[in-house]
């Protein structure tokens, strides 16, 4: 027995001595090039093989490799990888550098992530760094001109007004074209909640852009069917910030600015309205229209009119008196203040990353401010080796001191219309004048309030189980709670609440419920083949109350709250709601690290629609070729990277009224007596509204990947579109939601980023354009009109349809019109001209230009922002540059381009006062707005760690930073992004439609922040 017990321990002392011979043990550090400090968490494995680890806290790393081991493999986030020859070393310390394409950089994907390199879909990536110290109060400002095929409009110089995002092109006329918003990977809140009486509100900007870590757009249907029926319009993924193992590291940020309006447009002072004035009553007095004229010269016109203030030592001197400037009454110089701290770390087994956030900004429009406190905490828990845990919270509060819309005169932009013959206060009083044109907008602003509150709350909780080595279960629950209230006070000394007082206050109370559950399979089923495959369920239910009263009667204007009314005079609520009920799946196969074949599938329900067509299937598939791996193109100095691929799938729209497809009842009353009412009717064969997408694209390297950059070929259909089609009266509705109609869109995407100088000096650029055409195709014969907008077969969404000016006759100075289809005969008569399609909202293409420099701690950064092809109806110059057919004051650039003798060849018919020459709704108030726009410029420096050491410091950096810059445009409005949504008729129908309108639209702000970063 002693003899076979030894033989026993003498083999197996061998066969660990042969086994420990097989292997050896490498260790080394790995660094970054661009600071030489260590970099946690980079991968480190043996090529050709899964054996691997990653880096500690202070970049170490040690590895067993196999005796016949040839090259380790490193590789990090946005850094190049690196492969080394083992060359019989046992110590191999690496520099990593940064990578301009980062291919392999991860990319968070619906329910999961893969390598930018291994991406078979078009997806858009937008980085912290690119968004860090934004001063707009909502991240999608970020995206505008970095992201290929992400068209966005700011609409609006006011603060928390809501942001046009379009990927792609519109895909719908009735139901929503706003993207999927996914924080941490629930679907949230994005959509207006506010009151229609107003510009819509922006939920989004509840979120603190510098918690962000990265932005993908998730825009061709391979990369976004896994959201299945709120797909079609692209999807946008945001991924908050984390911590990582290591020291608790903490980073205070701050910042100072100050903004003015970017544009002015600039209106008569008082010589030059006297003098236009008194030439467009000169061309009427005496003529065949006199006995319109009931004044015997233009000064009684005048004094009739404005009842404007006299030099009271002498009345009879029009050239003394008041010369106010109302558009710098209305617009002002705002300021903004930002303060971020954070702090992240953690060990192997705990991560966390906590912020707390304040931003204070008052607008470049006179009256409108807004601020946001903010706190987050992300938390990640390793519980045993096979199981972990998290979680994401965020509470808000944020306010909004709003103004006006732009659709009434006590908005401050409309006392432009106010002559400066109209001063801005009483000469015998000292007060703020009442006795103006229309009301005076600083008695509005000093008087009345309107104001909107909001505290969220949007997070989740986490779990996942490693079943397997290659099978994982993770489940997710989210939250989004948001209550929001907004209050109005209608001061008595203002038209719209005089003589009495009003008040309105309104709550809105949303509750989304989100729980996600999936299985992850990701195995290398052989040496040349790697499987990764999702299978799970989402459920979401949201549910809104609305509650609303209205009182008028207070004691003064010190009572403002409902309970001090004498009156009620209107009293609602109401409640809705719908549930998702989802199944999605994903399989991506990889041949021999090259072939790349990807499919997706998502079968999903919604209680929007009725019985018989509520679920809808959602698939997806592509393939790719990374043809670099191939033999024949490896080792090659000048091809690094070349991967074309392919892609085609289906998304849905499910974004319409809640029970649309359902015939719905609601209480009433009559004469004091209680019933029920019909509030719609059915649609029992509503269904989902589709887009099938296909995307041919090639993502391509040169040099070492010093230039890269992606092509990308996209065609969308959409079919069944969810319409909101008129019906007969005789049935007691005006419309109904049916699917009716067909639209497309195609379009090329180009990217290109270059790497042009290396070294102590480095210039890196980034040049991205997009050109889409939209058009609807199949309408089933109908024409839907909002204003002058069309939507009709044939055209893209929202065309302009109305007269066509035809110039200036230089003989009389009469405003000319095309007076039929074919535009060969011309009238005087506004009225008697066709209506024809003279203009269209949508862009030809738009992109982004990017270049940033570094050197000696000093880094640069320049961004343009282009938009070309698109028209705007600026519907406020009906009456700034009408020649007086009216009192309103006229724009400077009317002025110095009107008729004024015969041979004129004039911009602008001749004024006539009172008449209208050409006044009314024509294409003479169409403009282009194509515009190019020096959106940001930043300069900063980074103190040498040398000396910021010394203080316990580990990094400071100083900025300044200026947005809006400059802008090149012929467009003669304040702005060419103007795009203001109205509140008349106020639906998605109608935002979708009345693309381009600027009535009297705040123009962006020109910001110039100063800041500081330090991390300890």
């Amino acid at each position: 027995m002693k003899k076979v017990l030894l033989a026993l321990s003498f083999v197996l002392v061998c066969g660990l001595t042969a086994l420990m011979a097989q292997t050896r043990t490498i260790t080394g550090t790995v660094t970054g090039s661009d600071d030489g400090m260590p970099i946690p968490g980079a991968s480190v494995f043996v090529k050709g093989t899964t054996i691997g680890t990653v880096t500690q806290v202070n970049g170490s790393y040690s590895i067993n490799v196999p005796a016949d081991a040839q090259t380790l493999v490193y590789s990090f986030v946005g850094m190049r990888s690196q492969e080394q020859p083992i060359a019989g070393r046992s110590v191999i310390d690496v520099i990593l550098a940064s990578d301009a394409i980062a291919v392999s950089e991860v990319v968070v994907i619906g329910y999961g992530t893969r390598l930018k390199a291994e991406l078979t879909g078009s997806i858009a990536s937008v980085r912290a760094s690119d968004i860090a110290d934004n001063t707009a109060p909502t991240f999608e400002s970020a995206l505008q001109g970095r992201a290929a095929g992400v068209h966005v409009v700011g609409g609006s110089g006011k603060l928390g007004q809501a942001v046009r995002t379009r990927i792609r092109g519109a895909s719908s006329i009735s139901a929503s074209n706003q993207p999927l918003y996914v924080i941490d990977g629930m679907p949230v809140q994005s959509q207006n909640l506010g009151a229609n009486n107003n510009e819509p509100t922006n939920p989004i900007a509840d979120l603190n852009p510098n918690d962000i870590e990265s932005i993908q757009v998730l825009k061709d249907a391979s990369a976004a069917a896994i959201y299945g029926s709120r797909a079609s319009n692209g999807v946008i993924l945001v991924t908050t910030k984390r911590g990582k193992p290591g020291r608790t590291t903490f980073n205070f940020s701050s910042q100072i600015g100050i903004s003015e309006p970017a544009n002015k447009v600039n209106f008569l002072n008082r010589a030059q309205y006297l003098d236009l004035f008194e030439l467009a009553y000169s061309n009427v007095a005496g003529g065949s229209n006199e006995p319109y004229i009931i004044w015997d010269d233009w000064t009684d016109a005048l004094d009739w009119g404005l009842n404007y203030w006299r030099d009271p030592l002498n009345p009879s001197d029009l050239s003394q008196g008041p010369d106010t400037n109302w558009e710098d009454e209305a617009l002002r110089r705002g300021s903004m203040q930002q303060f971020d701290f954070s702090a992240s770390g953690g060990n192997e087994k705990t991560q966390f990353y906590a912020g707390l956030s304040t931003v204070d900004q008052t607008s470049i429009v006179n009256g409108n401010s807004f601020d946001r406190i903010s706190g987050r905490l992300n938390l990640d828990q390793k519980a045993t080796d096979n199981v972990s845990f998290g979680m994401n919270m965020n509470l808000v509060r944020s306010r909004n001191f709003r103004v006006a819309n732009d659709n009434a005169f006590s908005t401050p932009l409309q006392m432009v219309a106010l002559p400066p013959l109209n001063p801005k206060y009483n000469p015998n009083t000292g007060e703020l004048n009442s006795n103006t044109l229309y009301e005076n907008g600083l008695i509005v602003r000093k008087h009345n309030m309107s104001n909107t509150e909001i505290f969220r709350n949007f997070g989740n909780l986490y779990a996942q189980i490693n079943i397997l080595p290659s099978l994982s279960f993770r489940t997710e629950a989210g939250v989004d709670l948001l209550n929001q209230r907004e209050i109005e006070y209608r001061s008595r000394l203002t038209n719209d609440g005089g003589p009495e007082g009003e008040a309105y206050d309104r709550s809105v109370n949303s509750k989304i419920y989100n729980l996600e559950s999936f299985f992850t399979y990701n195995q290398k089923l052989s040496p040349v083949l790697d499987l990764n495959v999702v299978l799970g369920n989402s459920l979401q239910q949201a549910d809104f109350d609305f509650a609303a009263i209205s009182a008028k009667g207070f004691p003064n204007d010190n009572f403002k709250r409902i309970a001090s009314a004498s009156e009620i005079t209107n009293a609602t609520s109401s409640g809705t709601g719908y549930r998702y009920n989802s199944y999605f799946s994903r399989a991506n196969l990889k041949v021999m690290e090259r072939f790349l074949i990807d499919a997706s599938g998502r079968f999903d329900g919604s209680s929007r629609f009725g019985k018989d067509n509520r679920y809808g299937f959602f698939p997806s598939a592509a393939l790719a070729w990374i043809a670099s791996n191939e033999d024949f193109l490896l080792n090659n100095d000048f091809l690094s990277f070349l991967k074309p691929r392919i892609s085609w799938g289906v998304t849905g729209n499910s974004e319409i009224d809640n029970f649309a497809a359902r015939g719905l009842y609601m209480g009433s009353n009559y004469a004091g007596l209680s019933g029920m009412v019909s509030s719609s009717i059915p649609s029992p064969d509503l269904k989902w509204e589709t887009t099938t997408q296909t995307n041919v694209g090639v993502d391509f390297g040169f040099f070492n990947n010093r230039i890269t950059g992606e092509i990308d070929y996209y065609f969308k259909k959409t079919t069944d579109l969810l319409l909101n089609v008129q019906i007969p009266g005789t049935t007691g509705f005006s419309t109904v939601y049916r699917n009716v109609g067909e639209m497309e869109n195609k379009g090329w995407e180009f990217v290109l980023n270059t790497v042009n100088i290396e070294g102590p000096f480095s210039w890196s650029s980034n040049f991205n354009i997009t050109f889409n055409k939209n058009k609807i195709t199949n309408l089933d014969g109908q024409v839907i009109s909002s204003g002058i907008w069309r939507v009709m077969e044939g055209q893209p969404i929202g065309v302009f349809y109305t007269k066509e000016f035809a110039g200036v006759d230089p003989t009389n100075g009469d405003a000319l019109f095309y007076l039929n289809e074919t535009g060969d005969e011309t009238t005087t008569s506004l009225s008697a001209a066709a209506n024809r399609i003279v203009g269209d909202p949508n862009p030809d293409f738009w992109g982004g230009f990017t270049n940033s420099f570094r050197y000696a701690g000093f880094d640069l950064n320049v961004m343009f922002q282009f938009v070309y092809g698109h028209d705007i109806f600026n519907q406020g110059r009906q009456w700034q540059a009408d020649g007086f057919s009216w009192f309103d004051n006229q724009v400077v650039e009317f002025y110095e381009n009107i008729w004024r003798q015969p041979g004129d060849n004039a911009k602008y018919p001749q004024p006539r006062f009172y008449e209208g020459n050409g006044y009314g709704t024509s294409s003479m108030l169409i403009f282009d707005g194509s515009y190019i726009r020096l959106k940001e410029v930043s300069l900063g420096y980074t103190i040498p760690k040398r000396i910021v050491q010394r203080g316990g410091l580990e990094n400071v950096r100083v900025f300044a930073r200026a947005y809006n810059l400059l802008t090149i445009t012929d467009y003669p409005g304040w702005d060419p992004e103007a795009s203001s949504p109205g509140t008349a008729d106020a639906t998605t129908q109608s935002s979708n439609i009345r693309q381009g309108w600027d009535f009297y639209t705040a123009p962006q702000p020109r910001t110039l922040t100063f800041g500081l970063n330090m991390t300890f």
